[in-house]
């Protein structure tokens, strides 16, 4: 029998006739994550390769299985007009394929009209639909990778005028025969129930977040003595739990006094801020956000944190946009308010951000090798896209002093 317990499985009813390659492992990227997808590729390709070099399975010698380069070339033509043409350098027929996509990215531009024209979420997604387009002819499966979801944060009718575009998204990209979707730490999990029939992968960044946090400050001590978690506002809450329950941390709330009587700007007027949760005086503290899109939240919840006495802040968030620029965070942390921001690399980052002394870069390339390698075999990824075990194992590691990163062993 092969290998099939590379996940931690140890169901004995797999076999190696259920973990056959689904086709060609084929890889494309149409966005500024091209650097991201090429180091997915590579781990692919190394994993592979000591596979076959050891017989770990039978299906390692199926063609297409080891390939030095699972990338698959494209070219994306624009026009002054802002339209668009997809084109591959090489078939895809009969291939796995897995579309890497970043609809947050924002450093290309093109010339519409003669006038700069940045690349925006829409137009990464129109991107998105010419490449389904031209591979769902041709390939065997077509699965997208895509971190954070477009329009994920408009989930829900809050009333009766406003468009639901991810589900709407959702929806479309089904009806063209897209048969997996990827998405990292969604706003709302609840967004799968627009497409009962797609296969929706809903795995999370916590893992590899708390063991950087781990790796690249010592002196922190997870234990509820010591550190706290806070989620940021009420909407946050059960993300908040889910860091607390997993670390055996105690847990903060900011809670929002919002004016309910009148809108400015179409939302009601935050009156104050309420802290709910324990003293903070001389502890360690992490806040825990879905995302850092202005960063307002959190420096604003950070200077909250700083008053109440706590020693070291550390701002964890699967993605950084930082949208109003870094120089408030610059200040935030040369008048000693936060250590450190802890996001992946799921999204494009500014090169700028990846210079500053206060930001972390958390590597997920070889947990998104892992997810494409097991789906490629029809391998079971329950136990990979749950992350409590793993926490849980960390937990054990850091008591003994001895960590490991089983993605990257």
């Amino acid at each position: 029998m092969g290998n099939t317990t590379d996940i931690g499985s140890n169901d004995s009813s797999y076999s190696e006739l259920q973990l056959e390659p689904f086709g060609p492992l084929g890889i494309i990227c149409h966005t500024a994550n091209k650097d991201f997808a090429r180091s997915v590729s590579n781990i692919l390709y190394e994993k592979r390769k000591s596979r076959s070099e050891t017989r770990a399975n039978s299906y390692v010698e199926n063609p297409g299985y080891l390939r030095s380069d699972y990338l698959i070339e494209s070219n994306l033509t624009r026009f002054q007009t802002g339209e668009g043409k997809f084109a591959l350098t090489e078939t895809v027929r009969g291939h796995d394929v897995f579309i890497i996509t970043d609809v947050l990215s924002y450093n290309q531009d093109i010339s519409l009209s003669g006038f700069p024209h940045v690349i925006s979420p829409d137009d990464h997604y129109r991107d998105l639909l010419r490449i389904i387009s031209l591979c769902v002819s041709k390939a065997r499966r077509i699965n997208i990778i895509m971190p954070f979801v477009y329009e994920g944060r408009q989930d829900h009718a809050d009333s009766r005028d406003v468009s639901l575009d991810c589900s709407a998204f959702l929806k479309q990209i089904h009806s063209l025969g897209v048969a997996n979707l990827i998405i990292f730490d969604p706003h709302d999990a609840r967004i799968t129930n627009s497409v009962p029939l797609m296969g929706i992968e809903l795995p999370r960044s916590a893992y590899k977040i708390i063991s950087t946090l781990i790796n690249s400050f010592s002196s922190i001590v997870l234990d509820a003595e010591h550190t706290t978690v806070i989620s940021p506002d009420e909407n946050g809450v059960n993300r908040g739990i889910f860091y607390a329950s997993m670390l055996n941390l105690p847990l903060g709330i900011f809670y929002r006094n919002k004016d309910y009587s009148h809108k400015v700007n179409g939302i009601n007027p935050i009156i104050n801020y309420q802290y709910l949760g324990d003293d903070l005086n001389g502890k360690d503290v992490v806040i825990v956000d879905d995302m850092i899109n202005s960063g307002d939240t959190m420096l604003r919840t950070a200077a909250q944190i700083k008053k109440q006495n706590a020693r070291n802040i550390y701002c964890l968030s699967p993605f950084g946009v930082f949208t109003n620029g870094l120089k408030d965070f610059d200040k935030a942390y040369e008048d000693g308010i936060i250590k450190a921001v802890l996001c992946t690399n799921l999204i494009y980052r500014r090169p700028e951000l990846l210079k500053r002394d206060w930001y972390i870069d958390v590597n997920m390339s070889p947990y998104v090798a892992r997810i494409i390698d097991a789906l490629n075999v029809n391998e079971s990824v329950g136990k990979l896209i749950n992350s409590t075990s793993r926490i849980t194992d960390l937990l054990g590691q850091v008591r003994i002093g001895e960590i490991f990163d089983e993605f990257e062993r």
